[in-house]
């Protein structure tokens, strides 16, 4: 029998920022840091078996898996060049591991269900074609919760600690500066404090010497922290760090510390 302990250390997750729609696969300047940490993530990391991203670009009143074996993409941006609809990404979907997540959902009171006809949004296809560019590890998206309770994301997080055993790679695609009317387009960074304090903010909580429940109570009253609003006026993109942190039950490493599209954002690795 093999020594669950051991094994528990067997998943890795990961959250970071996924960049403004395809423009890391187009040559944008301003993601030059983003793109490079992307290229070179997979060598901090073994290979998994699949990968599940908690995508900001989903939102269900249910938690929602998805289930097609092989899924389609949603070109979910507009406004770009022709080649941004023409992008592939043909990885496998896992219907397998989908409903064994979904299992592990009821299992913890929380309604799950899988979708066999979504595809994959750029949340996904963007940030994992930089990452595994073969396409060859099975992947599937989770679903956000309609009304983005931190508390329920931060219990989705929990419900999959026993993915932890396995030899997964679960990533929260999101933002961690996500003020649109803020954003430089053309790229170029700028003094930002109120920008900076919210950073600050999320590296100490979640890597800083504080409790599990300390990180989860600070995450629930997120609004609370330095310049929250400013940098989330909606917080779709903030919540998949709470999904993370929520299962990954230890302190995490600060991967990421620069600028896209002008502004300062993170990253974390467990």
């Amino acid at each position: 029998m093999p020594d669950r302990n051991h094994l528990r250390n067997n998943a890795q997750i990961v959250y970071f920022s996924h960049g403004g729609g395809p423009l890391p696969i187009l040559g944008d300047a301003s993601h030059k840091a983003m793109l490079e940490f992307m290229l070179h993530l997979p060598s901090r990391l073994r290979k998994p078996d699949a990968i599940l991203v908690i995508s900001a670009h989903w939102e269900e009143k249910t938690a929602t898996l998805t289930g097609a074996s092989s899924p389609p993409l949603l070109y979910d941006y507009f406004g770009f060049p022709g080649e941004a609809y023409e992008i592939a990404y043909p990885a496998p979907g896992n219907p397998e591991l989908a409903n064994r997540i979904a299992g592990l959902l009821i299992k913890n009171n929380i309604p799950a269900h899988l979708d066999p006809r979504r595809g994959f949004d750029h949340g996904l296809f963007i940030p994992l074609k930089l990452m595994y560019p073969q396409a060859d590890i099975p992947a599937l998206q989770i679903s956000l919760l309609r009304g983005l309770d931190p508390t329920a994301h931060l219990a989705l997080g929990n419900a999959l600690r026993e993915l932890m055993f396995d030899n997964i790679l679960v990533i929260g695609s999101g933002f961690s500066f996500h003020n649109m009317k803020a954003f430089s387009w053309q790229g170029i960074p700028s003094p930002d404090p109120a920008n900076d304090a919210f950073q600050n903010w999320l590296i100490e909580v979640c890597t800083g010497p504080l409790s599990q429940s300390e990180r989860e109570r600070l995450l629930v009253d997120w609004h609370k922290a330095p310049s929250a609003r400013y940098c989330h006026p909606r917080e779709e993109h903030l919540l998949p760090l709470h999904v993370c942190l929520g299962m990954a039950d230890k302190p995490a490493s600060t991967v990421f510390d620069d600028y896209i599209l002008g502004k300062r954002a993170v990253a974390f690795l467990w």
